[in-house]
């Protein structure tokens, strides 16, 4: 196996931040006509399907074709679902309350504020946690166990992530459920089965790049970071301040696992 092309992979750096940069702008430009910031989140997976690609283009000639197809694909379908799914899901609705409070301590202009705290932190945030994306398309010889393995564990985050988001809309959309805590389906098994699927897309893309020590030095970064959002930033954390006074979800919590999938408890604590 040829050592890790390094100057290639430098060079590729380069275009995926270009990319990332490129979505989120043009998406900062759609927000200003619309007057709506929300739709921000329709750009996270697209960031990260644009910076597929281009990786895909960029690596050419220095990476194993089938694992360059593969990070591709699996990371387009995972972030075009994710953009679809986020894009039906505010369809009709007003600014997001997240981003009204936090354009509402903008020292001057709001948009500028937005464009600085809002679009541009994500673009950084999408061109860090695709590094494994990017490092897998530069890494050398055929796939081994360590890619197959990635690609299971990526489909069952995918399927958590679809079947989740799925019955979590079924359930939104029940008028009898207005009012009563979501405990079914994967629900009943974890709290969070979307962000638990989340986190087995990024683990399972890193593995990807775990033939060659190098890109997978590089790639750690990613999943530690999306870990810690999902489970102490942005994502479980907020969520459940925000679920924490409604009725019936306290016995939820003491039942239902806060993250990893488990059998719900019999003795609720």
């Amino acid at each position: 196996m040829n050592g890790f092309p390094w100057a290639e992979f430098a060079a590729g750096l380069g275009w995926s931040a270009a990319a990332a940069l490129a979505v989120l702008l043009a998406t900062f430009a759609v927000a200003l006509r619309k007057g709506l910031h929300r739709i921000v989140d329709v750009a996270w997976g697209l960031g990260f399907t644009a910076v597929a690609l281009v990786s895909f283009v960029a690596s050419a000639g220095s990476g194993d074709t089938g694992r360059r197809v593969l990070v591709t694909v699996l990371t387009a379908v995972w972030g075009v679902r994710l953009s679809v799914h986020i894009a039906r899901r505010g369809r009709g609705h007003g600014e997001d309350p997240r981003y009204e409070r936090l354009l509402a301590k903008a020292p001057g202009s709001r948009n500028l504020y937005a464009l600085r705290m809002v679009y541009l932190l994500q673009g950084a945030l999408v061109w860090l946690v695709s590094l494994p994306v990017q490092a897998a398309g530069y890494v050398p010889g055929p796939m081994s166990g360590f890619a197959w393995a990635g690609g299971a564990l990526w489909a069952v985050g995918l399927v958590f992530e679809a079947v989740g988001d799925a019955q979590l809309a079924r359930f939104k959309a029940d008028p009898a459920a207005k009012g009563r805590i979501m405990d079914r389906g994967l629900w009943r098994y974890t709290r969070h089965p979307n962000y638990f699927g989340d986190f087995c897309v990024w683990w399972g893309l890193f593995l990807l790049t775990c033939d060659a020590p190098a890109a997978a030095a590089v790639s750690v970064v990613s999943p530690v970071v999306m870990t810690l959002l999902l489970t102490k930033g942005s994502g479980k954390r907020l969520l459940e301040q925000h679920m924490a006074g409604r009725p019936g979800y306290t016995e939820y919590v003491a039942r239902t696992s806060g993250f990893l999938p488990w059998p719900p408890r019999r003795r609720p604590r």
